[in-house]
């Protein structure tokens, strides 16, 4: 796997160790090779948990990426060390100029929040406006993809009467979309949210196609642009271990705390986690990287726009 990331990125060791092959920049650079950049606008507060978790998947391909983070000028992070992130991490307004194959952006603890109220709002859009142009394909995770479609479409989002918790089946909508090649009739995907999109609003908005929904958990993954925009619900990102931390953190401490739905055996928090989002977690990566940056991108970046 020819994943570039910076040297001394806390997640090279920590993958290691799942016996993950990652090549940090030293290695990389003695390949002839053009690689994919990618850039990860991260907004979750464990900033090295959410690395961690993407590089995971990332390091599946092929294919040579070449990782970088962007930060926002207008937000410092609380719980992430500020070495770590004068390390590792650069801001919006010192990468504007440059262009990348592929972005991507997580979620964020603020669905409660309505977007104009989010002190970064206004930084944010203009990086959702800037990756029109300078990225080839861009994947927006979690409150992220509902953000951005409220700012590009339009669409609202809305308060759910008790937190979307747990694993839920979702059904391929198109399933001869390249991003499913491989794909089963139904995959899983872990959720944990507290707001939604709903599937008539999509619907209504003839550049937008939603591909992938769930019974339980409704709308799934949005595309727009021809694949140059996925809006993924959901978190297919995660570790085995992370919705547990999330329910043992909150429980106690707040009142609408429910036990993660199809997560551990027979419904017994001491066991362990029953895992199956991982394997469509890395196809879904792969045919992302593979089908809608690699096959698209334009070997001279530059010429991305």
């Amino acid at each position: 796997m020819p994943l570039r990331i910076p040297d001394k990125l806390p997640a090279i060791e920590l993958l290691k160790k799942e016996n993950i092959f990652v090549m940090d920049n030293t290695r990389a650079t003695n390949q002839d090779i053009r690689p994919l950049r990618i850039v990860v606008l991260n907004l979750m507060p464990l900033k090295i948990t959410t690395e961690t978790d993407l590089v995971r998947l990332l390091s599946n391909t092929p294919i040579q990426l070449e990782m970088s983070f962007m930060k926002l000028k207008s937000h410092t992070p609380k719980n992430t060390p500020i070495e770590h992130m004068m390390m590792f991490y650069r801001d919006f307004c010192d990468m504007k100029d440059e262009k990348f194959d592929g972005m991507i952006v997580t979620g964020a603890p603020i669905e409660l929040l309505e977007y104009e109220d989010i002190g970064y709002w206004d930084e944010i859009t203009s990086i959702f406006e800037w990756a029109k142009t300078h990225v080839t394909s861009t994947l927006y995770i979690c409150w992220a993809a509902q953000a951005g479609l409220y700012y590009h479409y339009g669409i609202p989002k809305y308060h759910l009467k008790k937190k979307m918790f747990g694993v839920f089946a979702q059904v391929p909508l198109h399933p001869h979309l390249p991003i499913f090649r491989g794909f089963d009739d139904i995959f899983y995907m872990p959720h944990s949210r507290h707001t939604e999109v709903r599937r008539e609003d999509i619907a209504a908005c003839d550049k937008l196609t939603l591909i992938a929904e769930s019974e339980q958990s409704g709308v799934s993954i949005v595309m727009a642009r021809g694949g140059r925009e996925f809006f993924v619900t959901g978190h297919m990102e995660y570790a085995p271990d992370t919705l547990d931390k999330e329910y043992r953190r909150d429980i106690g401490k707040r009142d609408d705390v429910e036990m993660p739905v199809n997560y551990y055996p027979k419904d017994d928090p001491t066991q362990p986690p029953f895992v199956r989002w991982r394997a469509h977690a890395n196809l879904f990566f792969n045919n992302w990287i593979n089908y809608y940056v690699y096959q698209e991108t334009p070997y001279d970046i530059n010429q991305i726009g």
